[in-house]
């Protein structure tokens, strides 16, 4: 008997199939860029504002648009969902994917508050997909040189740790103000530097505690932080400050790591694809390293399609997840704040 040979590639070589929730700015740089560079294929996309949808896919070279974010869970040709929406709405679609059988990769936060993650997380294992946290920077060159730095021994143990993430206010009418949509500086910057510092975990003895934390609330969105500063301690003894503000007149997004016998820091550890550079101060002397100005959102998407396809792990899964949201919540709390209002799929679904 004669076969026929197949047009359709192995499915394991063949390109992920991405469907995207919303046309949000964070999009374009966090899955377009990145799956053009890893050859996936974005195939689907809806956005409560149809017209909208219809320009960005246009933009975009997404293959259809779709009436809802449902339909895209629902479309059979989606192997894996892509959620940019609001912070509040991270934690439900991310379920809803789950539920629909659709691997995620979500932008952080992961959830609203810890409670939620670990629903999701738990959803996640019993379903065996792939649900990965977008903390991009881990998987830049940058920060695994920095880690790499610490585990080599050559700052000596870990003293210190600054972690800086700040930037211009957005626009009043922004969701990142918004309580209700689980808005603020410590869920939108300030949880990269609690996962930097956490990061940090297994040459400091374990996890680190907060201690004490300060917040300026928006005088026009109660609850809602402009700015927040956090102190932590790791079970070693080493310390931590994590600084984090919507309402600073520059963008710094710098992690600094003292040691005893060094220190390193990364100008830009969440931004390396303006700032590459890592700089090294030991007794030996001092030196600059450039790790690479390719984008870090394109490496993220590299290591899911990795743990899509061949069940390789991920340092930023739903049990990672599930930690950084508690450390996020235990600051909230010290700092005399609100934790931040879960919400539900609503109506346009």
């Amino acid at each position: 008997m004669t076969t026929i040979p197949t047009t359709e590639p192995p499915a394991s070589s063949a390109p992920l199939r991405i469907g995207v929730l919303g046309a949000a700015r964070i999009a374009e740089r966090g899955i377009v860029v990145p799956a053009k560079n890893t050859g996936c294929r974005l195939v689907a996309v809806a956005a409560r504002d149809a017209a909208r949808a219809e320009a960005w896919a246009r933009t975009h070279g997404v293959e259809r648009v779709l009436p809802s974010y449902a339909d895209v869970l629902a479309d059979p040709e989606v192997q894996a969902i892509y959620n940019p929406l609001p912070n509040a709405l991270h934690g439900p679609w991310n379920l809803a994917a789950v539920a629909a059988g659709k691997h995620v990769l979500s932008e952080k936060p992961f959830a609203s508050d810890a409670a939620e993650a670990a629903e999701v997380r738990d959803a996640a294992h019993r379903a065996g997909l792939t649900v990965m946290e977008g903390f991009h920077h881990l998987y830049h060159p940058v920060m695994r040189r920095l880690l790499q730095l610490v585990g080599s021994g050559e700052l000596g143990d870990v003293v210190h740790v600054d972690a800086t993430i700040a930037m211009p206010p957005p626009d009043p009418g922004d969701p990142r103000w918004s309580l209700a949509l689980a808005g603020g500086a410590l869920m939108d910057l300030g949880c990269y530097g609690l996962h930097a510092a956490r990061s940090l975990a297994p040459w400091t003895g374990g996890e680190p505690e907060p201690e004490a934390a300060q917040a300026g609330e928006r005088a026009a969105a109660p609850g809602v932080d402009e700015w927040l500063h956090a102190d932590l301690r790791f079970p070693s003894g080493a310390t931590a400050t994590v600084r984090c503000s919507m309402v600073h007149p520059d963008r710094d997004f710098s992690l600094r790591i003292v040691g005893t016998r060094g220190e390193a820091t990364a100008p830009a550890f969440v931004e390396p694809n303006r700032d590459d550079r890592v700089l090294v101060r030991t007794p030996d002397g001092t030196r600059t390293e450039h790790l690479g100005t390719r984008s870090s959102y394109t490496f993220q998407l590299e290591a899911f399609i990795a743990a899509v396809r061949d069940g390789a792990p991920v340092p930023t899964g739903p049990d990672d997840a599930v930690a950084t949201m508690t450390l996020i919540d235990r600051c909230y709390g010290l700092a005399g704040l609100p934790l931040r209002p879960r919400a539900t799929v609503g109506p346009w679904a």
